[in-house]
């Protein structure tokens, strides 16, 4: 089992408060649009399920899920939502990826490039960092009320690859493949606050210096800040004597 993660407490907590604001409605329809590709139908189509519960976690109106779900599935006219996965480096050389939902990747590119820009960081070409991470399966479960060595137990017996503690949560890694299988079994017992496809670096970068570490959080959420960025990935953590 991996130890605690700083910085995914972190991003949690920020992923928590946008929510609350009613922030990420754009790149929620946005993913749902994606998911709806595959099927317009929760029941069949688990990644839109997933997508689905995000939003409605989130307060998202149930009129603005359906319209996304709409657009997705070519019921509606419009400009069609693109994937697109972009790679890049951060201050003290951390790998970034960033996973865009976007309508206009002209645009994305443009505001992805000008938040590596400012805030130390540069774009890097396909693969340029990729070879670095394992796709995974990223399970979420809050822990506030819950018991973490009963979580943890729990996801290890459902077929967990790895898991990782953080402040108030627990981070649960599976193969692509055992993702639905896995959020299925623990959401019976635990909440579960997201599931999805996703990132993991195989080797971490320990940030132990205050400056360095807030240099890295700032480019991670002003990517995270854009409305067609969905998902950010690095291979940093922050010491836990660094007080951010």
């Amino acid at each position: 089992m991996s130890g605690h993660s700083k910085w995914h407490s972190i991003k949690h907590k920020k992923g928590a408060a946008d929510a609350k604001r009613g922030k990420e409605f754009t790149k929620l329809g946005n993913t749902i649009a994606i998911a709806a590709r595959e099927g317009a139908d929760p029941e069949i189509n688990f990644r839109l399920r997933l997508a689905i519960d995000k939003a409605r976690t989130a307060n998202m109106p149930n009129a603005n899920i359906e319209k996304a779900i709409a657009r997705g599935s070519g019921q509606l006219e419009g400009e069609q939502i693109q994937e697109i996965t972009y790679e890049g480096y951060g201050p003290s050389g951390i790998a970034v990826i960033v996973e865009v939902a976007t309508d206009n990747k002209n645009r994305a590119y443009s505001d992805v490039r000008s938040a590596f820009s400012k805030h130390g960081g540069n774009m890097g070409e396909p693969g340029s960092v990729a070879y670095q991470f394992d796709r995974r399966g990223i399970v979420v479960i809050a822990t506030e009320d819950e018991d973490k060595d009963e979580a943890t137990l729990a996801a290890i017996d459902a077929g967990a690859i790895d898991v990782e503690e953080g402040e108030d949560i627990i981070t649960i890694y599976t193969d692509p493949k055992e993702l639905a299988k896995v959020s299925k079994t623990l959401g019976e017992n635990f909440k579960i606050q997201s599931s999805e496809l996703g990132y993991v670096p195989q080797n971490t970068m320990m940030l132990d210096d205050k400056s360095t570490a807030q240099k890295a959080i700032n480019l991670l959420n002003a990517l995270e800040d854009l409305d067609d960025v969905a998902s950010t990935y690095s291979n940093f953590d922050i010491a836990d004597d660094i007080e951010i």
